[in-house]
């Protein structure tokens, strides 16, 4: 494990937790984020971090405002959802770190419950609690809040989507905190990391943030995520993981990777009817009928016709962006990201490109400058 890495670690002593605010244009939900992670480490000892990922609205702003750390992306053709909690975490110093979106909300109590728990459980190297999903309204939302609630029960589970409070020395032992390439599923990633460690993770029975998600028509988002690369996550997260020994692990915990080659093989199919030996006439009934299929299983399961057009949609836009994403060249995850850093807790500015770090302490304030790589 390089140094930059480390560095954080000698000063985490004094500061319990971290709470890293990863956000990219959420000035409508940004303060009340904020505040929410202030009030939290209040009760146990700690730092806020926003790590923006080069955002063009009002976010930098309004977050100067308050006493927390601000870091922001160098480059942004670097933002993906693998880079922004690293990025929050190699300027984090907290003996145990929580990573949040700009659209959640910390729920009180949860920091001090989940603190309790890892100072008791020495063999856990995080523990999540329950996202509550406030977005009732987009397909979207509606869909994953019954995916959530079936994988949020109470116990040892495989990964801590949706947040979790980890501890510094779990992740300092599998190198880094996620993966600078994963577009998504980098919560995952780190989860398999972890566990091929001999780390374990817990699921609590209760409310750790709240989150808003996107208000836009559920067609649109899909777009979105192609576009940004988001749908890229599974195929990077294989690629990623190609000849190291949670490979396998990768595989059976991706649960979607059996509907996507099944989406694979119905294209196929779908294909060669092109170059079926019967009538035309035949050929379009049996192609049309097979086109149909997946629309009419779902419509059954689902009993609506509005979720069986969306899912089989989401299906398709997800498979292609997972074979896409075997593809592209990965940059080493262990690499230091590039950043600026506008603001520090005690009004410290130093907007600087950062290429790798000598961090001081200054009466609980950092500094960091610029070093050559």
């Amino acid at each position: 494990m390089n140094s930059s890495t480390t560095a954080p670690a000698a000063a985490s002593s004094a500061c319990t937790v971290s709470v890293v605010i990863k956000a990219l244009n959420e000035e409508r939900n940004i303060s009340a984020a904020i505040r929410s992670a202030l009030d939290g480490v209040s009760k146990v000892g700690g730092e806020v971090v926003l790590a923006d990922s080069c955002s063009s609205d009002q976010t930098i702003a309004l977050a100067m405002a308050f006493p927390i750390r601000v870091v922001q992306l160098l480059n942004p053709d670097e933002r993906c959802c693998g880079i922004g909690p690293q990025l929050g975490y190699q300027h984090s110093l907290g003996e145990f770190v929580y990573i949040m979106d700009g659209d959640m909300q910390l729920i009180d109590g949860f920091l001090e419950h989940a603190v309790a728990i890892l100072k008791a459980r020495p063999e856990l190297a995080g523990v999540g609690g329950k996202l509550v999903e406030l977005n009732a309204e987009s397909l979207e939302y509606v869909m994953r809040e019954a995916r959530v609630h079936r994988s949020q029960e109470a116990r040892i589970v495989d990964r801590l989507d949706c947040g979790g409070l980890y501890r510094r020395s779990a992740i300092e032992s599998v190198g880094y905190f996620s993966d600078r390439n994963l577009h998504s599923y980098e919560e995952y990633d780190v989860a398999t990391r972890l566990r091929a460690a001999g780390w374990e993770m817990l699921r609590v029975a209760r409310g750790a943030v709240t989150h808003f998600g996107h208000d836009v028509p559920p067609y649109q988002l899909l777009v979105r995520r192609f576009r940004s690369g988001y749908i890229r996550g599974p195929g990077e997260l294989i690629r990623a993981s190609l000849g190291q020994s949670r490979f396998p692990d990768v595989l059976r915990g991706l649960k979607e990777l059996r509907l996507y080659l099944a989406v694979l093989a119905w294209w196929a199919v779908l294909a060669s009817m092109f170059f079926w030996p019967v009538a035309p006439g035949l050929r379009l009934a049996a192609g049309a009928a097979l086109l149909a299929l997946p629309f009419g299983v779902m419509a059954w399961r689902k009993k609506s016709l509005a979720q069986a057009r969306y899912a089989v949609a989401s299906w398709c836009f997800n498979t292609a962006g997972m074979v896409l994403g075997l593809f592209p060249r990965q940059r080493p995850p262990r690499e230091r990201i590039a950043t600026r850093i506008l603001r520090e807790p005690l009004g410290r500015s130093a907007a600087v490109p950062v290429t790798g770090s000598n961090r001081v302490s200054d009466s609980g304030a950092l500094a960091e400058k610029s070093v050559q790589a």
